[in-house]
């Protein structure tokens, strides 16, 4: 029964990116063409308030659900890796026309063509596991 808070959480954040038209393919094209601002706030809403609960973590105000401290392991901060990560993405978003997180939102709202992207994205991710040794990081 542990896994009913996780698949709780899942149903209400997939419930209010469909209320917000986040996956909305109208949205989005109106998104890449610098035409409306809608998905662009629901973006950087989250990372604004992602980066508060980052920090909030990182000065000891917030701890985990069992009391503790949470501690980030620190990272690489090479830009080349990130940019074209972002490209990648950004690409497979353009093409697609969904992001990644969207996906199961739309399998199970029964648009059953994503399955195939669904399939693509989690092919993708075990061939970068595999191949991860022998990339650049």
């Amino acid at each position: 029964m542990r896994v009913f808070k996780y698949i709780f959480i899942g149903f209400v954040f997939g419930f209010g990116m469909w209320k917000l038209e986040a996956v909305s393919a109208f949205r989005i094209i109106e998104m890449f063409h610098f035409k409306s601002f809608h998905m662009f706030g629901i973006i950087f809403s989250g990372v604004a308030v992602g980066a508060i609960i980052t920090q909030l973590f990182k000065t000891g105000r917030l701890k985990t659900f069992r009391g503790e401290e949470h501690k980030f392991a620190e990272k690489d901060h090479s830009w080349p890796r990130y940019i074209l990560g972002g490209l990648i993405f950004g690409m497979g978003w353009a093409l697609t026309g969904v992001c990644s997180g969207m996906m199961f939102l739309l399998l199970g709202a029964g648009y059953t063509v994503f399955a195939v992207f669904l399939g693509s994205a989690l092919l993708g991710t075990f061939a970068y596991g595999y191949f991860r040794k022998w990339l650049p990081h």
